[in-house]
């Protein structure tokens, strides 16, 4: 997971004297989804009414976020249509510098009907982020108007809504990408398929 300080952090870390007695873990409630899916809003893929959802807070540059990226593929193949995926920006813009650009880019594609199109790109080509041509050609290659695209990354016309995103995020407990809600509930294990499923079959 990457954090503000651009380092992994890890929630099983060693005891010591300050940390819970087994008897205080055991009242432990992880921390809930403070802005609840809007279908009219959020990047949804799925049923909108599926029963299941889960909820990643993403860095497009964060490489934990990218080594996320197949597992939650994994959990959708696996989960079918019992899962609604939802993607929500968190650009940990003070150690990533092409986060907050990479998450207009995916903006501006949605506007145009294709953001999981550029959300996939995006992931799959984080070595090429910061090479704006790079997001322009696939742009141009799956239909977009690309002036409108330039136009829109250009003057920032998605920057207030990407805050808001982040600003939930941080009101639901969000401290480094990738952070994933199960049902609501922040997931506090490992960004891997079978944790994530076993978490949401947990919390149905």
């Amino acid at each position: 997971m990457a954090t503000t300080t651009a380092t992994r952090h890890s929630r099983r870390t060693s005891k010591t004297l300050l940390e819970p007695t087994g008897k205080e873990l055991e009242t432990y409630e992880a921390p809930k989804l403070v802005i609840p899916v809007d279908p009219g809003r959020d990047h949804i893929q799925g049923d909108p009414k599926a029963i299941l959802t889960l909820v990643e807070y993403g860095d497009y540059q964060c490489p934990f976020c990218g080594a996320a990226y197949p597992e939650v593929k994994k959990v959708q193949k696996e989960l079918g249509s019992k899962l609604r995926f939802v993607f929500r920006n968190f650009p940990l813009t003070n150690v990533h510098e092409f986060a907050q650009v990479a998450a207009e880019t995916a903006e501006a594609a949605n506007v145009q009907g294709k953001f999981w199109e550029m959300h996939d790109f995006l992931y799959e080509h984080q070595r090429t982020l910061g090479d704006n041509s790079v997001a322009l050609g696939y742009a141009k290659k799956i239909g977009l108007d690309t002036q409108k695209f330039e136009r829109e990354i250009s003057q920032h016309v998605y920057q207030k809504r990407i805050k808001e995103d982040f600003m939930g995020g941080v009101r639901s407990g969000v401290n480094g990408t990738p952070t994933f809600y199960a049902n609501g509930v922040r997931h506090d294990g490992p960004a891997e398929a079978e944790a994530i499923i076993e978490s949401l079959r947990a919390k149905s």
